[in-house]
């Protein structure tokens, strides 16, 4: 072994190693091929004759149980009900899974669609989507109740948020001119279903004040369901970061004392999203003389983000619209055209995305309904 580790210039334990790999074997029958490190089988992996009595016992267990059941935990009592011991409904998995027994199969995880995706031209980026959503009952410490109507937009991660003594679509109107004065006016403006922003449910055909401003700005307003996973996620994760770092950190006496708190973590938080800002599809100038007729004839459309009923009809605008009987329980974008006097209704699936086909095109004459709010 010396003579041969000199030749070869190697150890002599090198030498050493491989004759006692060799062993008695002929030199062309040796694996002298690298074996990974350690022992070849765990210390503590369940040993051949547990692994197979499983396996038996899940079949004898399958064909010949009273209840028909067969998984870890009926093993496992059975095992126990045979031995002292018996391995742990984990490792009964683990050996079943070996030996590809697992009648359950794995969910399949699939990728998110992308932000906006129920609007295509904000999923492709093109245009910009400012969310709104309301903070209710705060209550200050020896102070009023207060409401807290907060903003963000998707793409730009432009955030506000104002403190309001009563919740009204008048104050809300007047927040979101001076949000749209400043930073320029978006392609859309989404909303819940809160009264405030969509107006009266009870009556049919209501267009509220919030709706008819967004419209005579040339901004869709969209409607989305809050309990839909994904589509509010945006503004709602806002109103919890907001409430974390401004209401709990804050001990404030009025409303203008909380309101300059919060300006100053909106201010901060401006200038940290200003990468995103600068990325984000570009806003439109609103006009300097603007001034809200809130009983113009109404242009543009509304957009509804519904889920069908069992029969494919959506609600909207307090009237049930038949979309599809061969879409119940589905999600569906409703496109209500003022100027073409129709809704045109898409289908929504969150696995395929892009895919978005018409549905139905629905004739809709809205009535000449004069607004019967405060002007």
């Amino acid at each position: 072994m010396h003579a041969v580790a000199t030749k070869f210039e190697v150890s002599v334990s090198t030498v050493a190693f491989w004759v006692g790999r060799a062993g008695e074997s002929r030199l062309d029958r040796v694996d002298f091929s690298d074996r990974a490190p350690g022992c070849p089988r765990g210390w503590n992996r369940t040993s051949a004759a547990i692994e197979q009595s499983v396996v038996e016992l899940r079949r004898s267990l399958r064909e010949d149980s009273d209840l028909g059941e067969y998984g870890a935990r009926a093993i496992h009592a059975a095992l126990e009900a045979e031995r002292d011991t018996a391995p742990s409904v984990a490792t009964i998995n683990r050996v079943l899974a070996r030996h590809g027994l697992q009648d359950v199969a794995r969910r399949i995880r699939r990728p998110a669609p992308p932000r906006g995706w129920y609007l295509p031209e904000v999923a492709a980026g093109r245009a910009e989507v400012d969310c709104f959503d309301f903070i209710e009952d705060l209550k200050i410490a020896e102070g009023p109740l207060v409401d807290v109507l907060t903003g963000k937009s998707l793409h730009g991660a432009l955030t506000d948020a104002w403190v309001l003594a009563q919740l009204s679509a008048k104050g809300a109107s007047a927040c979101l001119l001076g949000r749209w004065a400043r930073d320029g006016l978006p392609g859309y403006a989404q909303f819940d279903n809160h009264t405030v922003f969509q107006g009266a449910h009870q009556f049919a055909n209501t267009v509220g004040r919030i709706s008819r401003l967004c419209l005579a700005l040339g901004v869709t307003p969209v409607f989305v369901p809050p309990l839909e996973h994904g589509m509010q996620n945006t503004i709602e994760s806002f109103n919890g970061l907001w409430q974390a770092k401004v209401w709990q950190r804050h001990r404030v006496a009025s409303i203008p004392e909380l309101q300059a708190c919060s300006d100053r973590y909106i201010a901060a938080h401006r200038v940290r999203a200003q990468p995103r800002t600068d990325a984000a599809p570009p806003r439109r100038a609103m006009a300097e003389d603007f001034e809200l007729n809130l009983q113009a004839p109404l242009t543009g459309q509304m957009i509804f983000i519904r889920r069908t009923s069992e029969a494919g009809h959506a609600l909207l605008l307090g009237q049930r619209f038949a979309v599809s009987p061969e879409w119940p329980h589905r999600l569906v974008r409703c496109e209500v055209d003022f100027d073409h006097h129709c809704i045109r209704c898409f289908a929504l699936r969150r696995r395929a995305s892009t895919e978005q086909p018409l549905l139905a095109t629905i004739e809709y004459h809205r009535p000449d309904k004069l607004f019967q709010g405060e002007l």
